[in-house]
């Protein structure tokens, strides 16, 4: 019932559109303080992550183990696209938001990049934006109703329908002769 009136109702979509904007104006800020100050770099934070991982408190083993392998052996080694990628994903996460282009692609994009800082141990503001996030994602195209997905989701659909040779919600089409 909770879902539906976030993807069908007026009043959430005008409620989603307010979420969206703060959410996307954090997401937006961070990135635009990686891309314009002083260089950002992830090595410090992924070498944090990797010597102190989340540890179950009983046992003293890492919880995420795989993550911690992957940072290890892939993220580490390859700083140079982390950096890239990190502000970037920032930045055009919140600008998906703001503008509510793509809303949920952008809100799961958001989404998963609290969720890797989470993996690394990284509380700060994460859960409070996957929260936001959840609430955003869950909306659906609701949330971006009054943004450009009112006029880029249709444009998507009309594409994919043409692409895909299907004729839309009018059934099976209908042999030629």
């Amino acid at each position: 019932m909770v879902i539906k009136f976030l993807r069908e109702n007026v009043w959430a979509a005008v409620a989603m559109t307010f979420l969206r904007i703060y959410l996307g104006w954090q997401w937006l800020d961070a990135g635009w303080h990686k891309l314009t100050g002083d260089g950002f770099s992830a090595s410090g934070f992924l070498k944090n992550a990797i010597e102190n991982p989340v540890l179950d408190k009983a046992t003293k083993e890492s919880i995420y183990p795989t993550y911690t392998a992957f940072l290890e052996h892939f993220a580490l080694p390859n700083v140079k696209l982390i950096n890239f990628l990190i502000p970037l994903g920032e930045f055009l996460v919140g600008l998906g938001l703001i503008v509510g282009g793509l809303t949920a692609a952008a809100a799961f994009f958001g989404l998963l990049m609290n969720f890797l800082f989470l993996f690394a141990g990284t509380i700060s503001t994460n859960p409070w934006l996957t929260l936001l996030g959840v609430i955003v994602f869950l909306a659906g195209a609701n949330a971006g109703k009054f943004g450009l997905d009112y006029y880029l989701l249709p444009l998507i659909r009309k594409g994919w329908l043409k692409l895909t040779g299907k004729r839309g919600n009018r059934g099976p089409e209908a042999p030629t002769a």
